[in-house]
């Protein structure tokens, strides 16, 4: 069995976590306006995330990029509030753990970075999603927090680290 690497990302990946990215909200059919679909720094992940307190990490099996997710502050929020964010995998890599897997490593360099609090948004029918957000101790809010500009994301979740 092929080995399955957690790393931060590299320059390198721009292309492939895009194309994840997309191809993930395609399969769901996620609005392309008012989603991660439509945001600039999708097509430069590694410089988005080189920002202070941001950090991507991609999932990577057999040399190949099969998922990710990261953390930044929220935008227009507190500055103890991150967000989890373009937590994506490919359909063959979804049920294995590897999500509880990323979430743990996301959330433990959010902690070590010195945020309170992480939030997140995602949609209603991305319910697997929405599972292991509450099995990792998310709660869902009435109302989004900060701006993110995902005006198509109805679901708002936070955890306090």
């Amino acid at each position: 069995m092929s080995e399955v690497i957690l790393r931060e990302i590299q320059k390198a990946d721009d292309r492939a976590v895009a194309a994840v990215i997309r191809s993930v909200l395609e399969e769901f059919g996620v609005p392309k306006v008012g989603t991660a679909y439509a945001d600039p720094q999708l097509d430069c992940m590694f410089e988005t995330y080189s920002e202070p307190k941001s950090t991507y990490f991609v999932v990577e099996k057999d040399g190949k990029i099969i998922g990710g997710a990261g953390i930044a502050p929220l935008a227009n929020g507190s500055s103890e509030v991150c967000e989890l964010q373009k937590m994506y995998f490919l359909s063959e890599t979804r049920g294995l753990g590897l999500g509880a897997k990323m979430m743990e490593l996301c959330l433990q360099k959010a902690k070590e970075i010195g945020f309170q609090q992480c939030y997140l948004e995602t949609m209603p029918y991305m319910t697997a999603a929405q599972q292991l957000y509450q099995k990792s101790g998310f709660t869902y809010l009435d109302k989004p927090m900060g701006f993110t500009g995902h005006s198509a994301c109805p679901v708002w979740m936070l955890k306090d680290l």
